[in-house]
């Protein structure tokens, strides 16, 4: 690698490894800004590396919408606390009336919040990434072990590889 530290990745294996990461764990904290405090809430996303975007649907009401009308950086924070995964994804959002990638994207999860992909108080809620940060790291037997060695040696810990890119 090029990068100073061992378990560095490069810009082009960190953006791999987020994209991944990100749609394998799925369910995020999105958070906006009011334009005096954060507001984060969770979220359930679809990725699409292709479009360059994280969807997801949302309804039409909501404080959110408003904080993203004024305020469009957003982040979307997804953790696998199991596997000490930690992935960000933080870039412009808006939200639109698409109701063919409302359709499109529809899921079982949505019919919690939705009767079906005809709702119209859907809509969908597009982020484009602009930079990422992962931190991926062993599961938790392993960490503790990790740490109790570095702890009985002096040396710091291998907690796994982390990374940073812009998207």
């Amino acid at each position: 690698m090029t990068t100073e530290h061992a378990d560095r990745l490069s810009p082009a294996e960190t953006e791999d490894k987020i994209w991944k990461l990100a749609g394998d764990i799925r369910i995020c904290m999105l958070t906006t800004w009011s334009g005096s405090e954060q507001h984060s809430r969770p979220l359930a996303a679809t990725l699409d590396r292709d479009a360059h975007a994280v969807y997801f649907l949302v309804d039409q009401s909501g404080h959110k919408n408003d904080e993203i009308a004024r305020f469009p950086e957003v982040s979307c924070a997804f953790v696998d606390k199991g596997a000490n995964n930690y992935v960000v994804i933080a870039g412009e959002a808006t939200v639109t009336n698409d109701r063919a990638k409302i359709k499109d994207i529809w899921n079982d999860f949505a019919k919690a919040w939705w009767e079906d992909e005809n709702d119209p108080s859907i809509r969908l809620l597009t982020v484009k990434p602009s930079r990422g940060e992962l931190w991926d790291g062993p599961n938790g037997p392993v960490a503790m072990a990790k740490l109790a060695f570095a702890a009985a040696t002096g040396k710091g810990p291998d907690m796994g590889e982390s990374g940073k890119t812009r998207m």
